[in-house]
């Protein structure tokens, strides 16, 4: 990373960790306002996510491929932070989605277990927002054959393999939460329409307040709003690294700055 010697000491600096996939993207505006807004200093915002995205393998939406999160250069680039006493933070979200590539339970649970260790390692208060269940139990069969035609036509599992699948990586995510004593999120199925993959965009504001609760930032000092403008600004850069056809692609990191010294990086 750049040299920081104008920016403030490391007590008053927040760095934020948000691992997930594609409810990542369509609110990282709004959730990278939600934590600046309570932080007490600039934040440094790492975020792996993206459509599809997977925890533990490389993963494909139409022409473009993104890294895993666990092989993604996020490790890296927390590897070459400061270690000058600043909090960490980390909200782990997004876990089902490997269930629809045929993953089984016990597979996507160990791949957050290890993501959620080397966050506990590097001393980040972590939060994980829990399954859907109540959203999830209320598909039925037709409605399962349209969501799955739309977002993943190569799920091997029936309409009752996804129930049972996923109430069994919801309880394995619960017992790591407990045995590790984190903070979980529910996510009551109010917050979700036809779509049980994607919570409506008002409630994604909701998970975003709950992270910042659980990790105890202060109430907002300084309320934010992400504008047009900076929901096109974040909206519209990409991934450290990812792959679209044959051809690899490469954007510096960070894609966005801030007065603050703060900023927000992709991976």
């Amino acid at each position: 990373m750049p040299g920081r010697s104008a920016e403030p000491a490391g007590d008053h600096r927040l760095t934020a960790v948000v691992l997930g996939a594609s409810n990542v993207s369509r609110g990282l505006a709004r959730l990278n306002a939600a934590i600046r807004g309570r932080a007490n200093g600039p934040v440094d915002l790492f975020v792996a996510a993206g459509h599809g995205r997977s925890y533990g393998a490389n993963s494909r939406v139409w022409m473009r491929r993104l890294p895993s999160i666990l092989g993604c250069g996020l490790w890296r680039a927390l590897n070459r932070e400061a270690n000058d006493g600043r909090r960490c933070v980390a909200l782990v979200t997004d876990i089902g989605n490997d269930l629809l590539y045929g993953f089984p339970p016990a597979q996507v649970a160990a791949w957050v277990r290890e993501a959620v260790g080397r966050l506990v390692d590097r001393g980040a208060t972590v939060a994980i927002a829990r399954l859907p269940l109540e959203a999830v139990r209320r598909v039925g069969p037709v409605r399962y054959r349209a969501l799955k035609t739309l977002f993943v036509p190569g799920c091997p599992l029936s309409i009752e393999g996804i129930h049972s699948a996923a109430a069994e990586l919801d309880g394995r995510i619960a017992e790591l939460a407990a045995s590790a004593g984190l903070a979980t999120i529910d996510q009551p199925g109010a917050w979700y329409g036809f779509d049980t993959l994607h919570p409506r965009r008002r409630h994604l504001d909701t998970l975003w307040r709950y992270a910042c609760d659980a990790w105890g930032l202060p109430p907002a000092q300084r309320p934010m709003r992400a504008g047009l403008r900076e929901w096109a600004g974040l909206g519209r850069r990409a991934a450290e690294v990812r792959q679209l056809g044959r051809q690899m692609r490469y954007t510096p990191q960070p894609i966005r700055r801030y007065a603050d010294g703060g900023w927000v990086a992709l991976y």
